[in-house]
């Protein structure tokens, strides 16, 4: 079984992402032949955008950030957090996307195939148009782009989430496109749903870089302190009782408590005598517990910077391998040389 799956590099990666990615992607390199990249071409269709946020919270007005610094440096915390966390380039194929450039010739050719009324359909672009983004064509055709990281592998499975089945869907039509069109190339890949936990922000939304409610997975010291410590909760006082299941708080604790941890939190919230502060201190302690390997190994990453981007290259070529041989067959089949 061939297994696929990308991050873009948009940000610091947080605890949503952790619980509702990453811990899949790491269990999915022991279950078959794992393909995993950084979506460096998919974050161009954002990147100035992105930029004009970052120089504008940082109060850089007259010397703004190079794009190119920003794209590197993303693409390179990414690989970090995920070598950190467990991939193992030796079960894992880790790659950058824009080092297989065989991904945009299929893009190409799935594009002569693919009509308008398909793209156009796409709840991803019309949220981001929504959202107030300038719309381009990367951002409109970014379901194709898509569809040829799947593709170009021959995937079998690729794990999603519930807001990326349309995304699968549309691959599985391009593919059908091109198979009867040129013939039988393309396998139809299925999308892997997880079992992924529901992660609250630290305002009671869902956790997501967009709202500005996120915990980062590599915060530490002072800076995470100050975001726990921050987390909104209601006006009742330590005496009375507390609803925990509909808790933020508590919520968020339970992701790292096991099943007798939960439950003796759970009694303290519905006797009272139990305040914020304190259940924050908990959580925080738990955060700080579960995450301290991981941030002791990525510090050890970040002084060996020669050996992430060898990661990274020998990915890049066992990818590549493979790439070029779905290109064999298709330039055979469409009759290029």
């Amino acid at each position: 079984m061939r297994i696929l799956s990308g991050v873009q590099p948009s940000g610091k990666l947080h605890l949503g992402n952790y619980f509702g990615a990453i811990i899949q992607h790491i269990a999915y390199q022991d279950q078959g032949e794992a393909f995993f990249f950084i979506a460096d071409f998919h974050a161009l269709t954002t990147l100035p955008d992105t930029a004009k946020e970052l120089d504008a919270v940082a109060g850089k007005k007259n010397k703004p950030t190079p794009l190119n610094q920003i794209l590197r440096e993303r693409v390179r915390d990414v690989a970090l957090d995920y070598l950190a966390l467990g991939l193992d380039p030796n079960k894992a194929t880790f790659f950058r996307q824009s080092d297989v450039p065989e991904v945009t010739e299929l893009a190409w050719i799935l594009s002569t195939l693919t009509g308008m009324g398909l793209l156009e359909r796409a709840t991803s672009y019309k949220d981001k148009i929504e959202r107030g983004l300038t719309p381009n064509v990367g951002l409109f055709t970014y379901p194709i782009l898509m569809a040829a990281d799947i593709l170009i592998f021959r995937s079998d499975v690729v794990p999603v989430g519930q807001d990326q089945i349309q995304h699968l869907e549309m691959t599985r039509d391009m593919a059908g496109y091109f198979n009867h069109t040129y013939g039988e190339v393309f396998p139809l890949p299925q999308e892997k749903l997880g079992e992924a936990a529901k992660v609250p922000g630290t305002d009671g939304q869902k956790m997501s870089k967009s709202y500005g409610n996120t915990i980062e997975i590599f915060a530490e010291g002072n800076a995470l302190k100050k975001t726990i410590m921050g987390i909104k909760t209601d006006s009742l006082t330590p005496e009375q009782p507390k609803d925990p299941e509909t808790n933020t708080l508590y919520q968020l604790y339970c992701l790292f408590a096991n099943a007798e941890e939960q439950k003796a939190l759970a009694d303290r919230f519905r006797a009272g005598g139990l305040g914020y502060g304190e259940v924050k201190t908990m959580l925080l302690d738990k955060i700080n517990q579960h995450f301290a390997p991981f941030r002791e190994k990525r510090k050890e990453l970040v002084a060996r910077p020669d050996y992430v981007e060898d990661v990274l290259r020998e990915g890049a070529k066992k990818a590549r391998a493979e790439a070029q041989k779905t290109m064999d067959l298709v330039r055979k089949a469409v009759g290029l040389r």
